[in-house]
């Protein structure tokens, strides 16, 4: 061996305690799956109108891949044992989007950049996606903006609750799914309402 590495040997050995790799990983991790999805090789057409999808909003608490558990009115705390793949926004806008896509009434594009190509643009707050320990309930909760191609704002407030749910990971997981489907589902209506 080289003098330098001689020398770096124990640097290194006596680091090796100081680093860790990680804990162990997750059994699983939570994703939202849409209810209902374009069917393969449907294309949509400049007949169409388009909807830009942008970037979603959310509290602190849910910018994590941890999902929230509200314990009172001001404790939260996390599930244990509970992780999304990825963030809890990212992951509503796809599901957003599908929905809104798996009608057929619209192209829908879900990049920042490409809002200019749109006659209306859908954004808004993802507020709550966790579980409720006083109701035991899955609670999410959406304040949607839509905007025209004339400028026109419009916001309304989306919730869905699914009760009687246990404070496990894969139960509530599963809660959280089918209430995001539920507001994804209200949004389109809102959205194809005009």
């Amino acid at each position: 061996m080289t003098r330098p590495a001689l020398f770096a040997l124990p640097l290194l050995l006596a680091l090796s305690g100081c680093i860790s790799l990680g804990s162990e990983p997750p059994e699983s991790l939570l994703t939202l799956s849409p209810v209902a999805s374009a069917p393969v090789g449907a294309a949509s057409g400049s007949a169409q109108p388009v909807i830009a999808i942008l970037t979603i909003d959310t509290p602190a608490k849910l910018d994590v891949l941890r999902v929230p558990v509200a314990v009172s009115d001001t404790e939260i705390a996390y599930l244990q044992e509970a992780f999304w793949i990825e963030k809890p926004s990212r992951l509503f806008r796809r599901l957003l989007g599908e929905t809104i896509r798996a009608r057929g009434q619209a192209m829908v594009i879900d990049g920042d950049n490409a809002a200019t190509l749109a006659g209306l643009t859908l954004r808004g707050t993802l507020t709550e996606m966790g579980y409720d320990v006083p109701s035991a309930s899955a609670v999410v909760r959406f304040d949607a903006v839509k905007i025209d191609k004339d400028g026109k704002v419009v916001t309304r407030r989306f919730e869905a609750r699914e009760s009687g749910v246990a404070a496990e990971t894969r139960a509530v997981g599963a809660a959280l799914n089918a209430a995001s489907n539920r507001v994804a589902s209200e949004v389109a209506d809102w959205v194809a309402a005009g």
